[in-house]
């Protein structure tokens, strides 16, 4: 057996263990990615068709909360994502609350909108406030 045999067959593995590699990289970033489209796209179904087109258009849409009648503004993002608007569509109050478990920005805006729209006083008194920029 030659030393350029030897050396030859230490580079094969070298090579076939960077592949291996590659392949398990590749498959870890599109599984995140897949989850954010899974996400994204769960949130679209549960749309109205002007909250679409407002998400669409801008990146966020509007709710309007179920016991005051106050419109709250839900950007893309997974926290403080949340700003209350007044009569001029300008925000007074930011908003944030999550879920308790780490989830795609699509499932967190689809549980905001969700508690927004179903039990918005719930929501708000867990909710952390702050001032919009």
């Amino acid at each position: 057996m030659t030393l350029l045999h030897v050396a030859s067959g230490h580079l094969g593995r070298l090579l076939a263990a960077c592949l291996h590699l590659a392949r398990a990289f590749n498959e870890w970033y599109l599984r995140a990615s897949t989850r954010e489209e899974r996400g994204l796209k769960l949130l679209r179904e549960w749309l109205s068709h002007e909250q679409l087109a407002q998400f669409d258009a801008n990146n966020y849409f509007e709710v309007i909360g179920c016991h005051s009648g106050k419109r709250y503004r839900i950007c893309h993002g997974n926290g403080a994502n949340i700003v209350e608007l007044d009569d001029h569509a300008r925000p007074t109050t930011g908003w944030c609350f999550v879920p308790g478990e780490h989830l795609v920005a699509g499932d967190v805006m689809l549980a905001q909108k969700i508690a927004l729209e179903t039990d918005e006083r719930g929501a708000l008194e867990k909710a952390n406030k702050f001032t919009p920029r």
